[in-house]
């Protein structure tokens, strides 16, 4: 990495963050509790208290990430033509509706139906919670935002999962109902601050009235950098956060023999380690090149994925569940290094009329390997080719790191890069014509 200038400490960073931005911030942690309280449960309560076979349940939550990937695309349309905070409204309403469906889901259709709203939510609350982010945040801050806000969402989940752990009782089904309608209650803070206090921002965008050409996902795939920054999110995210989420527990369990304790424990390794370092990795990267600490990312990754392989060759044993969360962990401190990047760089690297859209497709290439990567890891792990598996994970972070340096960097501006952005100024928008502008409040 190039020497970075001195670093700005973070009482800077909220000094200079706009009242709006404060205001998100204010409700992410109670937000996530609630995901927190059924995220680890979904399997127990669809097999263990409402008795669906292992294979129903799998494609009952199988239909979540269908549905956030069918929806991600309309979503970024809909996103530049009415305004970010309207379809976040929108995806709030259809999450509260969907976990109160799947308190009372004791039929198969009935879960499904709440696996669908669920999904569709979060198909388009991402994208349009980064482009709502880019409206209020300037972007000389931004990286520093979506690190803080990736802290405090972690912070959410693992203090709802620790509640969650503790309350449930899987022959009460009232304590499952009641996780979710919490849930669903963990969301109203949000809904009321885009509905009274933040009414005001981020509704239908202004085009320019010169400009007659039709937005397009075409067009976005014009901007520079764009196209390889979306290949470089679909390989991060099947190498990387698809298999924490399914090959690394299959991996754990089937290969090393690591209990279900021990699993859970990595887990609460994982979030402890982004809890705790997020600020201090915040603080280590300001100011360095953004394609550069990823390739950081991808050889931290890929050191996670040897520990995990190194667990299968001492199955059943404490040492096997020390490499599992150590693995974890590990993986974790790559968390922290991409979060603050990838979403500061895409939403530099694009314009307001796009910027739904730029969200959207970068979200999509995010959420295809939710879906794809299930049955790769499946396979290799069903077929004993666990070897094979680690060394596909490790070849992939490698492959990231050579599309970082080799395939983008070329591509963007020192700005879009993160570095010479003087910090109480917005970085110029790194492609022709308009700048990108931000909500002045």
């Amino acid at each position: 990495m190039t020497a970075a200038p001195p670093k700005p400490p973070l009482k800077a960073f909220w000094h200079d963050l706009p009242r709006e931005g404060k205001l998100l911030l204010s409700v992410v942690v109670f937000e996530f509790i609630g995901t927190g309280l059924v995220l680890p449960f979904w399997v127990v309560y669809l097999h263990e208290v409402r008795s669906f076979s292992l294979s129903t349940t799998g494609l009952v939550l199988g239909i979540q990430p269908l549905a956030g990937l069918l929806a991600v695309g309309p979503g970024g349309a809909i996103i530049d033509r009415m305004g970010a905070r309207r379809v976040l409204v929108a995806a709030l309403l259809f999450a509260i509706f969907g976990e109160v469906v799947m308190a009372f889901a004791a039929t198969v259709p009935v879960a499904a139906l709440g696996m669908a709203l669920s999904g569709l939510a979060f198909g388009v609350s991402w994208p349009a919670s980064q482009t709502m982010i880019a409206n209020v945040v300037p972007s000389a801050i931004r990286q520093r935002y979506f690190g803080v806000n990736f802290s405090l969402l972690n912070l959410g989940i693992g203090l709802g999962g620790l509640i969650g752990g503790a309350w449930l009782a899987v022959d009460q089904t009232w304590t499952f109902q009641a996780i979710y309608l919490a849930d669903a209650v963990t969301f109203l803070p949000s809904l009321f601050l885009l509905l009274v206090p933040l009414r005001h921002i981020a509704g239908r965008p202004e085009h320019d009235h010169d400009d007659v050409a039709t937005p397009s996902y075409a067009e976005v795939l014009r901007l520079p950098g764009i196209p390889t920054l979306t290949l470089l999110t679909f390989l991060a995210s099947f190498v990387a956060y698809a298999q924490l989420n399914t090959g690394m527990p299959a991996y754990a369990r089937v290969v090393s023999e690591v209990s279900t304790q021990g699993l859970g424990i990595a887990f609460a390794c994982n979030t402890l380690v982004i809890v705790v370092l997020q600020l201090v990795v915040l603080q280590r990267i300001e100011g360095r090149r953004r394609t550069r600490v990823m390739v950081v990312m991808a050889l931290i990754w890929a050191f996670a994925w040897l520990l995990m392989g190194a667990s299968g060759l001492v199955p059943g044993t404490l040492g096997a569940t020390v490499l599992i969360a150590a693995c974890a962990s590990v993986f974790a401190l790559g968390e922290t290094l991409l979060q603050p990047t990838m979403p500061a760089m895409t939403n530099d690297l694009t314009t307001d009329r796009l910027r739904g859209r730029t969200n959207a497709l970068t979200s999509g290439a995010f959420q295809l390997p939710m879906v794809l990567a299930p049955p790769v890891s499946g396979w290799l792990i069903g077929h004993h080719l666990e070897g094979s598996y680690v060394a596909l994970l490790v070849l992939g972070c490698v492959l990231v790191a050579v599309v970082a340096v080799v395939g983008l960097e070329p591509r963007v501006t020192p700005a879009a890069n993160g570095i010479n952005i003087p910090p109480e100024t917005d970085g110029p928008a790194p492609t022709p014509g308009p700048a990108i502008q931000h909500a002045d409040h």
